[in-house]
Parts: C-alpha cells; structure tokens; sequence
C-alpha cells in the first residue's frame, strides 16, 4: 500500500504539520514531566533538576544557527527541507535508544549530554518543519496551522510526558525509552517518507565550497536579521519581549512535577494531572490565536498573559497557608503529613495554568509574525523563538536554586511577578503602518517601510550602550559577589544571557558595519567567541584538577582565569561603548 503524500492537500498539510510539532513535543514533555519526575523520585534536588531541565532547552535557544546550514546543505533529490528533518528525526531516535543502559542517578551527567545531543537534532528538525512550512502552506491556511502546529507540540509534550509516566507503571521506566523512540519513527515512516517535496527555486552558483558559501549565507542573515531586529519599534520590542519570560512560568517547569511527588502523587496521578493539562493547552492554544484575530492580538495577550499569574498566586498562598514552604525529600522520615486540600489546590491551579498559556500560546505566535519583516520571515520569527527558549532556559534555572534558596511560595511570588514585566512591552509590538508599503534595497533583503522608520541608528546605538555597561557591571559584582548568598548563581545565569547577546550582537554589528567599523568591529568580532567562553567560569574548579598531575596550583590557575574573565568583560564593555557612538549609517541606508 503506498502512502499519501500529505503536502498535496490542505487537510493533509494541516495534519502533517500537527504530527510533525508532535515530534517536537514528545521529548521536551519526556525530560521535563516523565525524566524530571523519576529523578525526584531518586531524590534528586529540584536545583539539579532544574540545571537538566535547563540545558534540555540550550540548543532551541541557539537553533537560529542552524538556518544557514539547512538552507545550504540541502539535497533536491530528497528534498531541501525534508532530508533534513529525515536525518534527525533518526539521530533523535538514536541518542535516546542511548540512553536505555545508563544508570540514574549515578550517570546524570551522561544522561544529560547525550539528551543534549538528542535535543539539538531536535532544533535543527524545528528549523527544517518552520522553513518547509513557510515554503509549502498556503496564505489563507498559515494561521489554522499554526494553532495546530502548537496543538501538535502540546500533545507530543503529553504523550512524553503522561503517556510515559503511565506506561512506566506497568513496564517499569527504562522500557519507556523505546516508547518515545517508536512514537518518533512512526512519524518518520508515515509522514516525512512518504513526502514529496515541491522543488524549491534554483539555486544561485556556489563560489567555491559549500563550506565557504555557507559562511557567506551566514554573514547575510546576520546582517539581514540585525537590521530587521532594529528597523521598527515593533521588531525590537520584540526582542525584548522574547527574551522576558511569557508570563508566570513556573507551572509549566520542573516546579510544578517536583510539588505532585512532595505532595505524595504516584506517577498515574501525575500524568493524570499532565494529560488533563495537554489537552486544555492545546484546545486553548487553539481557541487564543481566534480570539486575537477577531479582538486583536495585543488585548488579548495582555489578558492571558496577566491571567498567568493568578493560579500561581492562587497555589503560593495555599502553600503557606498549610506551611509547605521547602522542598521535603521524598525519602526523609517523619515527613509531613500532606492535607489534601493542598493536592486539590495543586490541580485547580495546574488546570487553570494549562487553560491560560494555551491561550497565550497561540496569540503570542501570532504576533511575533505580525512584527516580523517577510523578507527575513525564516531567520527572524526563528531568531524570536530561540531567544523564547534561552527564557525557558534560564528561568528553569534560576527557580531550581531559587527553590532551594527561598522555598516554594517565595518563588512562585518572585515568578509571577517578573511574569508581569512584558506587559510593559506589549504596546510596542506593532507595525509602523507607513502608508506607501514600499520598500528599498541595499544589497541585502529588503525591508518594506511598515517594518521599518529612520530610528535604526538610535536602537543600534542604545542597545550596544546598555550591553557594554552591563558587561562592565560584571566587574563590581564579581568584587562583592558573595553578598548576593543564596542568589548568587541567578546573578550568574543572568550574566551568562548578557554575555551571550553581547557575543551576538559584536558578531553582528561587524557584519553590519564592515570596513567602516574599524579596528573597534574587528576586535569586537575576536571578542565575541572569548565572551561565549565567559560559561567557562563554571567549570574552573574542575579544570584545575585536571591540571594538577602536570604541577599546575590549583589556586593560582583559578585565580589567573578569573583576571582573565575580568578583562574579556572589561574588553567587551569597552568595545561595545564606543559601537555606542558609532553613526550606524549603513541601517540609514537600509531604511532609506
């Protein structure tokens, strides 16, 4: 029997779509309920859990990276966009058949790298679906399919997460592993095989190798993206807003599984809990993107956004009230009885979460594709998703130690207040709306005008000033960094974000600049890989160990790497003031 081809169709797009984001969504919902739940059960801390989580979500926040190469290295014989999601979709399923033998909790660290891996072909699979969907669905069915494809996401996550919590209850949990393998390959074989993908337009020559034309290709969309980011104040409110944490948060993280094992939930409870929650947020995912057509968008998402926080207020107080305040080890004895009420309270608030990040979903998408520039629609709606996920990233994170630190109910108060903040920035993710639409060209996409004014300049210089004092912040914090006690490694994982778009943003502006920038430019390009390495600080310790069979003081070494760091920052702070008082015409240009 030979299989459809579910691109020809509408219905058929709209369900390969959903079944693809379901291939998304399994492993995240596998590492953050299914994984994040036995560990806990192992006893593991919710600080370590938290780290897990945390570097699950790394390589979505890097997956911009990957564009360039899936547009490069493409086969037209098996489709540019559907090799690619063919190769990982089995990589995928390899690291995870990987980890079948390894021991948890002892091998942890193992376990997480390999995962590492697996979730990075994951994010290379993400940009593959996102630039064959730009290239395949139609005008009119884009929006129906971007709730779908959420949908999608949120029943893979249901799937890897409560579908395996309840299978592992009659196989036991390492047998699950080829559950999540299985449910990947079947899409594979029933979907992406059978796909015939439309040839894509030709292909310009290729100067030389398709390494170097991949460097090019690279060095254009840093530039395209840069100048997109900054052209309006709708696409750089958007940056802002993608790197702030999309309301409360903490109930869609490690938080919200590690209080069902506390409160004595057995793993069918626990995904019980999941499923009812996968399907609320995937029918709302769906519902919320409706409503903002019909309301607009950014009333609408004020609304879900703020909503958030009120079933995180909601459980903080129970918490107190019964004195649930700090994480009780699963295995300690004479451990507090768990009223039931307060597991009551714990599924009306997971519930009600559910229902109010559906809705935002769905919206929030939507207008990241209102301010997002056509002409660079793949690099920067990617670029917006990726800064969302480093979000995820750091804010699993900061909560794992914070819960450790100040206990539950202070967290959930802390998140759901910084959850409030892209309120702030919701008025300006609009279109410009300049009435001529026309656009103008300066060797790079072109940038219509109701995605762009002639502040570019301005944003360039502003958002360079504020990176550069903010690198050299790195100086008085680390003098009087252990005042800072229990909070000192959020202060660390909020440094370790500023470095990183420090990093980017020098790469980029001596993309954009060239020749004109200077020595400033092309020092600040030497600078960058030295500030991504800034994450090195972690790690001094360890390394210094290894030094010590070669005579190396441990003492000394750090000490030496730490004045090193110290000038890196420095350097950066330096270089990227003076980008400050750079003219940045070549944005004149791009918006001229």
């Amino acid at each position: 029997m030979q299989l459809p081809n579910l691109l020809a169709s509408k219905n058929g797009r709209l369900t390969a779509f959903f079944l693809l984001y379901v291939t998304e969504g399994i492993p995240l919902g596998f590492a953050a309920t299914a994984v994040a739940t036995r560990l806990r059960r192992l006893d593991v801390g919710p600080a370590e859990i938290g780290a897990f989580i945390a570097s699950f979500y790394l390589p979505w926040a890097f997956k911009w990276a990957f564009g360039p190469l899936v547009d490069v290295f493409s086969s037209d014989r098996f489709g540019r966009r559907r090799a690619w999601i063919l190769g990982t979709q089995v990589l995928m399923a390899l690291t995870l058949l990987s980890t079948v033998m390894l021991d948890l909790p002892q091998q942890l660290g193992l376990f997480t790298i390999i995962l590492l891996f697996h979730n990075t072909f994951g994010a290379m699979q993400d940009v593959a679906i996102d630039a064959l969907a730009c290239s395949t669905l139609q005008d009119d069915e884009r929006g129906l399919a971007n709730g779908m494809m959420f949908a999608g996401a949120m029943i893979g996550s249901m799937v890897g997460g409560s579908g395996v919590l309840f299978l592992s209850g009659v196989t036991g949990f390492q047998p699950t592993f080829f559950f999540v393998t299985a449910c990947i390959l079947a899409v594979t074989v029933f979907v992406v095989w059978p796909m015939k993908e439309a040839p894509g337009p030709a292909r310009a020559a290729v100067v030389g190798s398709r390494l170097a034309q991949a460097g090019r290709e690279m060095r254009v969309f840093a530039v395209d993206s840069f100048r997109s980011f900054l052209g309006s104040p709708g696409a750089f409110g958007g940056l802002l807003f993608a790197l702030l944490p999309a309301g409360a948060m903490c109930l869609g993280l490690a938080l919200q599984s590690n209080l069902a094992v506390e409160l004595g939930m057995d793993d069918d409870q626990v995904a019980a809990l999941g499923v009812w929650s996968s399907i609320l947020n995937a029918g709302f995912c769906v519902l919320g993107g409706y409503l903002s057509d019909r309301f607009g968008r950014r009333r609408t998402l004020f609304i879900y956004l703020a909503l958030m926080s009120v079933p995180v207020f909601y459980l903080m107080n129970e918490l107190s009230r019964f004195g649930w305040i700090m994480p009780v080890s699963v295995t300690a004895e004479n451990r507090p009885p768990v009223p039931a009420a307060l597991v009551t309270a714990l599924w009306i608030s997971t519930l009600a979460y559910a229902v109010f990040q559906g809705l935002m979903y769905g919206t929030r998408s939507a207008i990241m594709m209102d301010v997002t520039n056509p002409a660079v629609a793949a690099t920067q709606f990617t670029a917006y998703m990726a800064l969302m996920n480093l979000a995820i990233s750091y804010s699993a994170t900061w909560q794992g130690i914070a819960i450790e630190a100040w206990g539950y109910p202070t967290t959930m108060m802390v998140d759901g207040i910084l959850g409030l903040a892209c309120l702030l920035v919701l008025p300006w993710l609009r279109r410009s709306g300049a009435p001529n639409g026309g656009e103008a060209g300066s060797g790079h996409a072109a940038i219509p005008t109701d995605f762009a004014d002639a502040l570019g300049p301005n944003r360039a210089r502003r958002l360079a000033t504020g990176l550069g004092l903010l690198c050299l912040a790195w100086v008085p914090y680390n003098h009087w960094s252990e005042a800072f006690g229990a909070a000192k490694p959020i202060m660390g994982t909020l440094f370790t974000v500023i470095f990183i778009a420090s990093a980017l943003f020098l790469l980029a502006g001596h993309a954009v600049l060239g020749d004109t920038g200077g020595r400033i430019a092309q020092i600040g390009a030497w600078t960058a890989p030295l500030l991504i390495l800034m994450y090195a600080r972690y790690f001094l310790d360890r390394l210094a160990g290894w030094l010590l069979p070669a005579g190396v003081d441990a003492a000394s070494f750090v000490a030496v790497a730490q004045n090193v760091m110290l000038a890196i920052a420095v350097l950066a702070g330096v270089l990227l003031l003076r980008l400050g008082t750079q003219p940045w015409k070549q944005l004149d240009a791009a918006l001229g």
